[in-house]
């Protein structure tokens, strides 16, 4: 069997990316993430990778895991001008009704897993937007900075407990 488990495209940048299981329920679950890259009118695959699957993670508020990277197959004339095609698997904690990826809004999924796609130049390809997970009022419950290994709501939270 296999199961989507979440596409995400920016129009904009002519990106997309897609989050695929293959046996979801099985203990030899595996999963693809798979980049595309509009090209005319057509997509086309540039990359991905695949691996077992990550285990159900209960999240309060926001967790972010990098789903890797590609360069664009439009190459341009130096590696200074080369557009980096990356993903993020992001899972969200049940009241997040949509987070804010740069400056791109993505409504909060059913089952509360979502991939999310951006460009950026080949020369800062290791880092990542920042991503901002909201409540259904609009009120930011957490951020997670283009260099932060925790978002500010496992923060605090650890700050609490010490």
């Amino acid at each position: 069997m296999l199961t989507v488990v979440s596409a995400d495209v920016d129009v904009t940048a002519g990106v997309g990316a897609i989050w695929i299981e293959w046996r979801p329920k099985s203990p030899r679950m595996r999963e693809h993430i798979a980049l595309l890259e509009s090209y005319g009118e057509q997509w086309r695959y540039v990359g991905g990778g695949s691996g077992p699957g990550d285990d159900p993670v209960n999240v309060d508020v926001l967790d972010v895991r990098i789903g890797g990277g590609s360069l664009s197959l439009d190459r341009p004339r130096s590696a200074t001008e080369a557009t980096w095609i990356s993903c993020a698997k992001v899972r969200l904690g049940r009241d997040v009704d949509h987070v804010v990826i740069a400056a791109r809004r993505i409504d909060a999924p059913e089952q509360s897993r979502l991939i999310a796609v951006w460009t950026s130049p080949y020369t800062s390809r290791a880092g990542r937007p920042v991503i901002v997970a909201l409540g259904r009022d609009g009120t930011e419950l957490s951020r997670l900075g283009p260099q932060d290994s925790l978002d500010t709501d496992t923060w605090a939270r650890l700050r609490e407990e010490l």
